[in-house]
């Protein structure tokens, strides 16, 4: 496959990882509404009857729909990758525009979906994926998104022993901000996150699938 093809096919799947991401953040915000069930919340009450107050069918669907994005997600996550080492291994020349130069803006935002040149020059691989997010958490607050996909938490890229690493990196940065870069809907993204105690379990409030 030429290199035309691939910028052509890559472009595709990003725009149609976008789609699942709006239907994905359009099902949780569904789910996770004041008073609502949440995106793993018992559907029964204290006493062990239906809930009353929501939509049981409905949000079984939901739930179930939402599983079926996020896998979809994954595998059009690991085309686009797959299809971004073939462009690297290919070692095309790289055009007159840098990675930050005319595809980018004043706040540091990359549109990789429209400018293609940026893959031609240096696109880092993400490495994880964020697929449950706590409301009022650290991370929800500081900016992160559900389907975001980390390129880079601090001192950690893509390698091995992610977890662990990610883990680390947060502890060793309790209460200290820590620059984040994620890929959202094809758009390269500068955020900067602080890993602190909240009401919630862990110091981001959120989880990462490793892609």
């Amino acid at each position: 496959m030429v290199a035309t093809d691939l910028k052509s096919e890559v472009k595709k799947l990003m725009e149609k990882r976008s789609a699942l991401e709006v239907e994905m953040n359009v099902i949780i915000e569904r789910l996770c509404q004041p008073g609502g069930p949440g995106l793993s919340g018992n559907l029964v009450d204290s006493e062990g009857f239906p809930r009353s107050d929501i939509d049981i069918p409905v949000v079984r669907a939901d739930r179930q729909r939402l599983a079926g994005l996020r896998n979809d997600h994954k595998d059009i996550t690991e085309k686009i990758s797959q299809n971004i080492e073939l462009l690297h291994s290919s070692r095309l020349p790289p055009t007159s525009s840098t990675a930050m130069g005319s595809g980018s803006n004043s706040r540091g935002v990359v549109d990789i979906s429209s400018s293609m040149s940026v893959m031609d020059v240096n696109v880092s691989r993400p490495f994880a994926m964020v697929d449950e997010i706590s409301e009022e958490s650290p991370a929800a607050e500081d900016g992160l998104q559900l389907g975001d996909q980390i390129v880079k938490f601090g001192k950690v890229e893509y390698g091995d022993n992610l977890l662990p690493k990610l883990a680390s990196e947060a502890q060793m940065n309790r209460g200290i901000p820590v620059a984040m870069l994620v890929m959202r809907q094809g758009t390269l993204i500068n955020l900067t996150v602080t890993p602190r105690t909240w009401r919630g379990r862990g110091l981001l409030g959120c989880n990462f699938r490793i892609l």
